[in-house]
């Protein structure tokens, strides 16, 4: 495999591997190493189908079944492990852009990490575009390691140790509601997580907040989401930000661990159909991740 960075702090496109092909010991510790330093991987010209997707994703950790939990909508695609991120029906057809299925599409432009709401919270994602429209309905992705050492001194020490609390649906809510039962909310309570962690690879540290963070522990919520919106504001400046164009059977993996990630605005009347595998993140030491159910 090669390596050719895409951004100064974030960021790689991958060459001479084939994601169909199952990966040998040496490969995967390959990626994992290059994941630990860019964070971000692209692989181009990768017209895997969604079983070769699973299995990929496989060798990085046991797969996350994120908002599946309480999503009770029929399901198109045969493989459960692989979550369906397009804007059609079961039949192929484009869905209204009333439809409640778009509220969580559309919740996906807002940066996010995946399943930062879910103990224990995802590891790597890897996203593979089907169909992608020409125009518009880019991915970003925000460096959170490089947004940890741009900190202010002040800022770092009034931040560490501080616990956000996630709920899945706190971004939903924001955009009128997903369309969710009660039963399935109720599978996906809040969860508490430390604003400022370790990644395990690198040893370098890293903010963990986003979009769906919507309280501090501790704090009264109108100074906790005052705080949260200046950190994600600076955590999401350009100079931290990789912004990918999709090709149809692009694969981009990233870590949700140390970054945050948002689609970008598209015709809602256009195709685009993209698939996700993650992983969860069962290597985390205790003592660098805190877990704390809410």
């Amino acid at each position: 495999m090669q390596f050719q960075s895409l951004h100064k702090v974030i960021g790689a496109e991958v060459s001479g591997i084939d994601l169909r092909q199952a990966l040998d010991p040496d490969s995967v510790q390959v990626i994992e190493q290059a994941m630990a330093k860019f964070a971000v991987l692209v692989f181009r010209d990768q017209d895997i189908d969604e079983h070769q997707h699973a299995s990929f994703t496989r060798n990085f950790g046991p797969i996350d079944a994120g908002l599946t939990l309480a999503n009770a909508m029929p399901k198109r695609l045969k493989n459960p492990d692989v979550i369906d991120l397009a804007n059609v029906d079961a039949d192929g057809n484009i869905y209204a852009a009333g439809h409640v299925r778009n509220v969580s599409l559309l919740a996906n432009q807002m940066w996010h990490s995946d399943s930062s709401f879910k103990a224990p919270k995802a590891r790597y994602s890897a996203l593979c575009g089907i169909d992608v429209p020409a125009d518009g309905g880019e991915t970003e992705f925000a460096d959170q390691r490089a947004a940890y050492d741009a900190l202010s001194a002040a800022m770092k020490t009034d931040i560490e140790g501080l616990v956000a609390e996630h709920w899945a649906f706190h971004s939903r809510n924001m955009l009128g509601g997903g369309g969710y039962s009660q039963a399935g909310i109720d599978k996906l309570p809040p969860v508490q997580w430390p604003m400022v962690q370790v990644v395990p690879e690198s040893q370098r540290k890293t903010l963990f907040v986003g979009i769906h963070t919507r309280e501090i522990v501790g704090k009264p919520t109108a100074e906790a989401r005052m705080l949260l919106m200046d950190l994600l504001e600076h955590a999401t400046q350009r100079e931290f930000v990789y912004r990918h164009t999709w090709r149809n059977h692009d694969v981009v993996m990233w870590d949700n661990r140390c970054t945050l990630h948002r689609g970008r605005r598209y015709d809602l009347s256009a195709k685009r159909e993209l698939r996700r595998c993650t992983t969860e993140d069962l290597i985390c030491p205790m003592s660098v991740c805190n877990l704390k159910p809410g």
